[in-house]
């Protein structure tokens, strides 16, 4: 499906791009009604007007559209998360509160697009597996909070010990790769170093899915007064966790 960058040129190509985004609203709303698992294309063609058979020449099968709405999630989330990273160090702001950043526009695209996040974060569907080429649209918030530690690390703000020998050998070296070209400054890390940090920065890309995940499944009700307040909090202790100072605004 074409980007939202990359508008059709054609009247045949704008008509295809409205149908496909149709097709992804319906496939949304058919989410948020009955869950992922329950997602059909019949439902789907149903709910659009159209005979089921015009579906499959959008998408060749229900995984396909599943893979088409994980993808969007991924992206949006992504995007979110790289925009708030670049407006905070275009804003000279520290490696700490370029995580905080980060970490609130992942909570509002969250709370925005609880659906998506469900999808992409929450239960699998079964059956269900996401297709390899996802992995890069998947990474794009991991790796700008790599980009954060990797930055904090080049400045010197990472105030805790060395990096732990029990970090060798524990990330795949295709992680590696694609870490080692993060940020800037991430050349002058050794294989320690930088299996250290990406461990850190899966260990702060966990905690953030898993505090967004409390709130809106339900585990905070009852429990504190402010969510976005303890959620700041949450940031802020795993940063400590891993060496990052946060000093919270407010």
């Amino acid at each position: 499906m074409p980007s939202t960058h990359d508008a059709p040129s054609t009247p045949r190509a704008r008509a295809r791009a409205a149908f496909e985004a149709d097709l992804l609203a319906a496939a949304r709303a058919r989410i948020a009604d009955e869950g992922a698992a329950q997602l059909s294309l019949r439902a789907v063609a149903r709910d659009l007007g159209v005979a089921s058979s015009a579906i499959y020449r959008y998408v060749a099968s229900r995984d396909a559209l599943l893979t088409l709405l994980v993808v969007e999630a991924y992206d949006e989330v992504g995007e979110a998360c790289e925009r708030a990273l670049a407006d905070a160090a275009a804003a000279g702001r520290s490696s700490g509160e370029r995580w905080v950043a980060i970490g609130r526009a992942f909570r509002a695209w969250a709370v925005g697009n609880r659906h998506s996040y469900a999808l992409v974060y929450g239960t699998p569907v079964p059956g269900y597996v996401a297709p390899q080429d996802t992995v890069a649209h998947a990474s794009r918030t991991w790796a700008a909070i790599g980009s954060v530690l990797v930055h904090a690390h080049a400045a010197g703000e990472i105030t805790s010990a060395p990096p732990d020998a029990r970090s060798a050998g524990l990330v795949e070296p295709g992680v590696l790769a694609m870490a080692a070209g993060l940020g800037d400054g991430s050349g002058a890390l050794d294989d320690a170093e930088l299996a250290a940090l990406v461990v850190r920065s899966l260990t702060m890309f966990e905690s953030l899915v898993g505090a967004v995940a409390a709130e809106l499944f339900g585990h905070l009700a009852g429990v504190v007064t402010d969510r976005a307040r303890a959620f700041d909090l949450t940031l802020a202790s795993v940063a400590a966790g891993v060496g990052l100072p946060v000093a919270l605004d407010g």
